[in-house]
């Protein structure tokens, strides 16, 4: 009886003191869940909420349900504004995240001169802020006052024009591609040092050269990054806003307000003073980014890709 007791107690003692390192572990965690529930699930629970009320000139706030997504469903400008994005998205992203893998293999080689040069040289307009960058390049693309129109003059034809309506989306492409193409060379010359040098040496003993290692071995290794920036890049373009916005002010004609879903939502709630339209319109734009995010994952992770 006395052993029985004695098991009983140090299970009573086990259990009190995992239950008193629960609360600590559980302490140690309120702070980050208060915060996160605050700044992350508060203002999208509100949104939701948001987006299922109308307000009417006559009768104020009325519940609604759907009716917001039935409509911004078969909202012409919010679809013309998701199929410039998804545009954007298809030739932008392919194009920058290629130039920026080859940059890192570039780099990686060990066969190009100043590696350290070129590697901060690419990296260097990613630190630009973004505003002071899209100003630049709008001013580059000026036909009036800025290197483009000043190549226009000096051929004495209007060879390019890229702050007109059928180039604007291709301009800002190469803005965005200009900024963040350091921002994912980075990510994947580190995942480049990450790989074993015992797999070049061994492939070199086998008569690999540099192109074989490339396809078998340097870019199978760093299939994650590369998923990582690809959904890194496709929520960035599904989040437009900052070089459209901001190019708006100087050629007011070509970009409305509606250009892309992130500059609808905005106008629509500061401007138009339809918050639970812009709300709709927002969580709309969150479930596709969302889906599209988990579908590349899930691509990217699958093995026999």
């Amino acid at each position: 009886m006395s052993v029985v007791k004695t098991r009983d107690q140090r299970r009573g003692r086990m259990s009190r003191t995992d239950r008193a390192q629960a609360r600590a572990g559980y302490g140690f965690l309120l702070p980050f869940l208060v915060v996160f529930t605050l700044v992350m699930l508060a203002p999208v629970v509100y949104s939701i909420v948001l987006s299922l009320f109308q307000n009417r000139l006559i009768g104020g706030l009325v519940f609604v349900g759907f009716d917001n997504y039935v409509e911004a469903l078969t909202d012409p400008q919010f679809l013309g504004g998701l199929g410039r994005v998804v545009l954007f998205l298809v030739i932008q992203v392919p194009i920058m995240l290629g130039l920026a893998l080859f940059a890192a293999l570039a780099i990686d080689s060990a066969r190009l001169h100043g590696t350290s040069f070129f590697r901060l040289a690419i990296f260097l307009p990613y630190a630009v802020p973004g505003v002071v960058a899209v100003l630049m390049w709008g001013f580059i693309y000026g036909e009036r006052f800025g290197l483009v129109g000043n190549l226009n003059e000096l051929i004495g034809m209007k060879l390019f024009t890229p702050l007109n309506a059928d180039w604007i989306l291709l301009s800002i492409g190469n803005i965005v591609t200009w900024q963040f193409i350091g921002y994912n060379m980075l990510i994947f010359y580190a995942a480049l040092k990450a790989i074993p040098h015992d797999l070049y040496e061994a492939a070199e003993i086998d008569g690999a050269g540099q192109l074989r290692i490339v396809a078998s071995i340097k870019i199978p290794s760093i299939r994650g990054a590369v998923v990582i920036a690809s959904i890194f890049s496709i929520i960035g373009s599904f989040q437009l806003f900052n070089e459209p916005n901001i190019l708006k002010t100087i050629v007011p004609n070509i970009i409305p307000t509606y250009f892309t879903p992130n500059m609808y939502a905005y106008n629509l709630a500061f401007l138009g003073q339809q918050p639970n339209y812009s709300a709709t319109i927002a969580i709309i734009m969150g479930v596709v980014t969302a889906v599209i995010a988990y579908i590349v994952q899930l691509r990217g992770s699958r093995k026999d890709v």
